[in-house]
């Protein structure tokens, strides 16, 4: 809306500037104002013959103004600039007001936005939990969900800088806002480790090594810990509300999240770097 009403103003005034700086713009103006003023005469004058003489009276004293207002126009162009400066003035400084209101609305939004990855990346720097117990990874209810899982890599110290912050800024969201205490399942994959997975087929994943964030420490693969245990499966109701919950977390640090994708990866969360992952 505001956008129009600029462009408004602005073929207003180049219209105005064009008929008081330009003799033929004043002529144009005098002109279609003289024609404007007879056809409204001729139509009083027609009112004024079937409902009296006033109406015709009026319609002369009408369109004499219009001539009159043309005259004046031409005669005093100076007075008739100087109004249009008036007029534009107060229009022009309640544009670049709202225009400068306008720029702040936006920029608040995004700085608060970004204000928790700023925080994150120049002041506090979080700590890894503890390693757990390889004995979690290695129960039934894990094995079904995840196999050979107790190989995989859970170093912390593996993963890009910039990316486990973010995720251990993930994980101490989830526990004091949500009260999800959260566990690393895999970081960083080896080339080795991810053709094989690879080699199990789609349902387990597409990418073949370096085709996957893991293998540049910009991945990782996450669930939850309850009464002691590890929770991945997404059946589970509390695990599927915490899965959801982590997503939006994640994507709030800028993160991306598998719980968007076709084959959808809940627990996984990347941070995409441009020219780093082979295509």
């Amino acid at each position: 809306m505001v956008f129009v009403a600029v462009v408004l103003y602005f073929l207003l005034a180049c219209a105005l500037s064009w008929m008081v700086l330009f003799p033929a713009g004043r002529a144009y103006v005098s002109r279609r104002l003289e024609l404007v003023g007879s056809r409204f005469q001729r139509s009083v004058q027609n009112i004024a013959r079937r409902g009296g003489v006033q109406a015709g009276a009026l319609g002369s004293e009408s369109a004499l103004a219009v001539r009159q207002g043309g005259n004046f126009l031409r005669e005093h162009k100076w007075t008739a600039v100087a109004a249009l400066v008036i007029m534009l003035l107060p229009a022009g400084v309640a544009w670049m007001a709202s225009s400068r209101t306008m720029v702040g609305g936006f920029d608040a939004p995004v700085r608060e936005a970004n204000q928790q990855v700023a925080d994150l990346l120049h002041g506090e720097q979080l700590v890894p939990p503890p390693a757990l117990p390889p004995m979690l990874f290695m129960t039934p209810e894990v094995e079904v969900v995840r196999p050979n899982l107790v190989s995989a890599s859970r170093d912390w110290a593996l993963l890009d800088k910039e990316y486990s912050q973010r995720l251990l800024q993930a994980f101490r969201i989830m526990k004091e806002r949500h009260g999800y205490d959260m566990a690393i399942l895999e970081g960083y994959r080896s080339p080795e480790r991810q053709d094989a997975l690879a080699a199990q087929g789609s349902n387990v994943t597409n990418a073949k090594a370096f085709q996957s964030w893991h293998q540049y420490g910009l991945a990782a693969d996450c669930a939850f810990l309850r009464d002691g245990k590890l929770v991945i499966s997404e059946r589970d109701p509390w695990a599927m509300r915490g899965y959801q919950l982590f997503g939006e977390v994640a994507e709030s640090l800028g993160l991306t999240w598998g719980g968007r994708w076709k084959m959808m990866d809940f627990g996984h969360t990347e941070l995409r770097v441009d020219g780093v992952r082979k295509k």
